[in-house]
């Protein structure tokens, strides 16, 4: 009796220890987003002690919007595009610093290095690079003899730029999850399939890629999230210029709030973008976790 006593009053004290947890998840995550919903429904300008409740008017300005659908093309672009590039080189990557030579771990830490730079700064580091006047790219290009090329304001091809330039910072987080799930792969698999005859290929393909399936979704799920959601290397290299070519959903948010001052159709924007990504990221967990199941 004594023992069950004890035991609910730990279980009490254990209760009461997410109060603050959930005080602030309230405060700083429900009550905003409850928040913006209700704005969604306004013509709130952002900063005005008042405002007029407009019903569904943002919600079908957003459909008809062509610098929506500008921008929703590009955030597909940027979150498949980069999702698909780091699955493939941090596999790749995994896959071979999953071997035993020397330097293995200092290769690591290199290439997991700019996951830890912020992407602002990323940013910026590339727009150096990739800036029309006094760019470290067209400075080459003048010493080679060639034209100057303002690679920021080539449309489709610097939203590809800045795919690539996303996947080459985040890949690091592919590599490290991969390596994870390599290195729970048991050895003797591998072993009975070598006795059995099967070649490296079939190997990867029938025993590698099936078990890491936990890991493929892991990686997948997460990459799709950061893409989708990309903001600060737009905002650093283009600012989403020229004129809507380069803006993602996120940008094209903060632009609607500051610039065109209209609060109201940012949140909406806003509220699409989290229903569109809540989703894709269910659809993916379904669809490998299904996988998963098969194997």
């Amino acid at each position: 009796m004594e023992k069950t006593k004890s035991n609910k009053r730990s279980f009490d004290s254990l209760n009461f220890m997410y109060i603050p947890a959930i005080l602030l998840f309230t405060v700083f995550v429900i009550l905003p987003f409850a928040k913006g919903i209700q704005i969604s429904f306004t013509n709130w300008n952002g900063f005005s002690q008042s405002y007029k409740f407009i019903g569904l008017n943002n919600f079908k300005t957003l459909i008809t919007d062509q610098n929506i659908l500008t921008a929703f093309i590009n955030t597909l672009i940027y979150g498949l595009g980069s999702t698909f590039f780091q699955q493939v080189i941090g596999l790749g990557l995994a896959l071979l610093l999953n071997e035993k030579f020397r330097g293995r771990n200092f290769a690591r830490t290199i290439i997991y290095l700019p996951v830890l730079i912020a992407p602002v700064i990323m940013g910026y580091m590339w727009y150096f690079i990739f800036q029309y006047d006094g760019g470290a790219l067209n400075d080459i290009m003048i010493l080679l003899g060639k034209d100057l090329q303002d690679w920021l304001s080539l449309g489709n091809i610097t939203v590809w730029l800045m795919v690539l330039i996303n996947s080459l910072q985040f890949v690091g987080i592919s590599m490290i999850i991969y390596l994870a799930g390599l290195q729970s792969i048991s050895t003797m698999y591998y072993e009975a399939a070598e006795i059995d005859g099967a070649s490296k290929w079939q190997q990867f393909k029938n025993i590698t890629i099936p078990l890491l399936m936990p890991a493929i979704t892991t990686s997948v799920t997460l990459n799709v999230i950061g893409g989708l959601k990309l903001f600060d290397v737009i905002m650093a290299l283009t600012s989403g210029g020229p004129g809507y070519s380069t803006h993602s959903l996120s940008t094209i948010i903060s632009y609607t709030y500051f610039n065109t001052q209209n609060a109201g159709y940012a949140s909406a924007i806003g509220l699409f973008l989290f229903a569109f990504i809540m989703v894709i990221s269910i659809f993916l967990q379904n669809y490998f976790r299904n996988k998963e199941v098969q194997y």
